[in-house]
């Protein structure tokens, strides 16, 4: 089986893929459509001193299926039709009107990217005395040093010049990344 990419409509993906699931149960199409997926990462983030675990999509606007093709090297005229016609799905990836397969390379590294756990360590990446720059919110392009790293709180103390004066701002670790 081979992975072919369906361009589908924004924000409709996780829709197309259960309707998809559903139609290959009800057509008996499972010994040609393998997986069905649409990578996602767990992201993240603290705001206003609280951690929220989000799902992003990884490719916004497609959906991976994974399809065994027949004697011809074509996908079977069934499982084409059962596709082309789910609402929500655009067309297939490829080139004059015939869909290629994802390259094993790509195929493995979309994999990959799907299965990797989410980073706990998010913001704990700073430390005491580094230079940090703030890319968010009033201070934006303000450089200074941390001070303090406020694990619990999903904050960072960093020290910055404002006016001639060494100012202290509690920032989230979203808000500033590394110089």
């Amino acid at each position: 089986m081979q992975f072919f990419v369906l361009r589908v409509a924004s924000n409709k993906e996780d829709r197309v893929r259960e309707a998809l699931v559903r139609k290959v149960k009800i057509e008996g199409l499972e010994n040609v459509v393998g997986r069905i997926l649409v990578p996602t990462e767990r992201v993240r983030s603290i705001k206003d001193g609280k951690r929220r675990d989000t799902d992003r999509k990884l490719y916004p606007g497609y959906v991976f299926i994974e399809l065994e093709l027949d004697k011809t090297g074509t996908i079977p005229e069934k499982c084409w039709f059962m596709i082309k016609e789910t609402d929500g799905v655009g067309d297939f990836i490829g080139s004059n009107g015939k869909p290629t397969p994802m390259s094993p390379k790509d195929q493995a590294k979309m994999l990959e990217e799907a299965e990797r756990e989410p980073d706990a360590t998010t913001g704990l990446e700073f430390k005491k005395g580094e230079k940090v720059k703030v890319t968010n919110g009033a201070f934006m392009n303000f450089e200074g040093e941390v001070d303090e790293v406020i694990a619990d709180k999903g904050t960072v103390r960093i020290i910055t010049t404002i006016f001639g004066r060494p100012t202290p701002l509690e920032l989230e670790y979203w808000q500033v990344e590394k110089v």
